[in-house]
């Protein structure tokens, strides 16, 4: 008994150090990363198969820099592979994020790979085909809209899904052209719907494939197919977590339906991912919807919080419209959520942005003047928003030139009932939150600082309109189910309405 208590005790002490030794060995690197299974066949040297799916996997992630290296680094191994310098050329199409405007320095690298990737003589017909289609955007790029390009892209990649129809990636990178060359106008969704039916049953086949989860939660990102998002959003985080996108992603569903505990827990880890690995694009990103969910949440601590970190940030890029637009959002957000009047009319555009971008820091300027206690004239923050205006119609950006115009009737509607012109307001709100409607938001953000129609009903309440107020809130709560602002609203409303309408619970 003596003998075998001890043998049983010298087990355990080499179980005891070996698990010591192992935790040693995992505190000292990193988790092994996960990015998902992508299978992509090429016709380039069997050696650099595994690289070259991870470059893939990567950029259904929109990971798009370190996507880029290592598509460089499969091409340096393997000289032949034309379709690593396709991923190359990919990486600097941005389809999501804002395919409006293209830096001539990413078109010129871009067009470029993909010139040298077609003077490659190896490769399949099907490869070959991939790399004309990329070959159609950065055609005459120096004279063409990134919009037409766009659509050439995509019917081109209509031609690569229809002749390779056993071929999920030429179908998955389809629809993703389907799903970014969709009308912000159409209503009908009917781009993004023929994308999910492409996308879902090959997401039950390939459950861990990045870019089906990924681009399913693009396709249901509005109010009408956001439920149908859900399991992709629950699943995405899981399947990519070294993805900082792969971590943000689900949010853009849990913001739809108003979950914004979820959206929180999202959006803290992808911040903190996206800075361990120095995507300031990604991590500003993850703050502005960090911020809003906050805001809906009524926690204007934490938001607070957030918004310091961003003003602590130096040497913002903010020409780039990722990045400007999520730091000019975050402190418009708050000010105005918060209803700081004077932090809102404080505000100032950052050096270099954007006429989109400077367009929400003049709108909340005028609302902060116009609707302080002691209300001052909004007339330059006006002024200058119709600047902005001009400028984007100039340019052709029609989308951003509706939204800044119903910006400008927000601005416009605050300034008339600061003048006791009531219906005037009323008038400019209704008309700027039609405008609104209209189109969906980009992936870019959240949603409007605060919904036109969520504006017209407090204005509506402010004028003893109760039963009118609560028809706008409870329209602005089918289109941002969730939002504390007009939840609030529709309450007060029913109380003046005796309490006989209740308003859409607060998640």
């Amino acid at each position: 008994m003596i003998k075998l208590a001890g043998a049983a005790f010298l087990a355990l002490a080499c179980a005891v150090q070996a698990f010591a030794q192992d935790m040693e060995h995992h505190l000292d690197h990193p988790a092994p990363e996960k990015l998902g299974a992508v299978s992509f066949q090429t016709s380039c040297d069997p050696a650099v198969t595994k690289s070259f799916e991870r470059a893939v996997a990567l950029l259904h992630s929109f990971a798009y820099a370190i996507s880029r290296k290592a598509f460089s680094d499969v091409a340096d191994r393997d000289p032949r592979c034309a379709i690593a310098l396709w991923g190359m050329a990919m990486t600097h199409y941005h389809q999501l994020w804002e395919p409006a405007v293209d830096s001539e320095s990413e078109m010129r690298e871009g067009a470029a790979e993909s010139a040298r990737a077609s003077d490659i003589a190896a490769g399949s017909p099907r490869e070959h085909q991939f790399i004309g289609a990329i070959q159609q955007y950065y055609l005459d790029w120096g004279h063409s809209s990134p919009a037409v390009r766009a659509a050439r892209y995509a019917q081109a990649m209509a031609e690569v899904a229809r002749t390779n129809p056993k071929d999920d990636e030429a179908q998955i990178f389809y629809a993703l052209s389907l799903i970014a060359t969709a009308s912000a106008a159409d209503k009908t969704h009917a781009n993004q719907k023929r994308a999910a039916a492409i996308l879902e049953p090959m997401w039950r086949r390939q459950p861990q494939h990045p870019g089906l989860a990924h681009y399913l939660i693009h396709a249901f990102d509005s109010a009408e197919l956001a439920p149908r998002g859900l399991a992709a959003a629950r699943a995405y985080s899981k399947i990519a977590p070294s993805a900082p996108h792969a971590l943000h992603m689900p949010s853009h569903i849990f913001t739809r339906l108003g979950l914004w505990s979820d959206s929180v827990a999202s959006n803290q880890r992808a911040r903190a991912a996206a800075h361990a690995q120095g995507d300031i694009g990604e991590e500003l990103h993850a703050m502005d919807y960090l911020t809003y969910a906050y805001l809906q949440l009524g926690d204007h601590d934490e938001a607070a919080k957030v918004v310091a970190a961003v003003r602590a940030m130096t040497d913002l890029p903010a020409s780039q419209f990722k990045v400007g637009y999520a730091a000019s959002a975050m402190p418009v957000r708050l000010a105005i959520e918060s209803r700081d009047w004077d932090a809102a009319a404080g505000l100032t555009p950052l050096p270099g942005s954007a006429p989109k971008v400077a367009a929400v820091i003049y709108w909340a300027r005028a609302l902060g003047h116009a609707r302080a206690k002691i209300p001052s004239s909004p007339d330059a923050d006006i002024a200058d928003l119709k600047a902005c205006l001009d400028q984007l119609r100039a340019s052709g950006d029609d989308y951003w030139a509706a939204q800044t115009d119903a910006l400008l009737k927000e601005a416009q509607a605050w300034q008339s009932a600061a003048k006791g012109e009531s219906d005037a307001a009323v008038l400019s709100l209704r008309a700027a939150a039609d405008e609104e409607d209209a189109q969906e938001k980009l992936p870019v953000t959240p949603g409007p600082i605060v919904p036109a129609r969520e504006q017209l009903g407090e204005i509506l309440l402010g004028l003893q309109r109760p039963q009118m107020a609560l028809k706008e809130f409870n329209a602005a709560l089918f289109l941002a189910p969730g939002r504390r602002g007009a939840v609030v609203g529709a309450a007060e409303a029913g109380d003046q309405l005796g309490g006989t309408k209740a308003a859409r619970p607060m998640h």
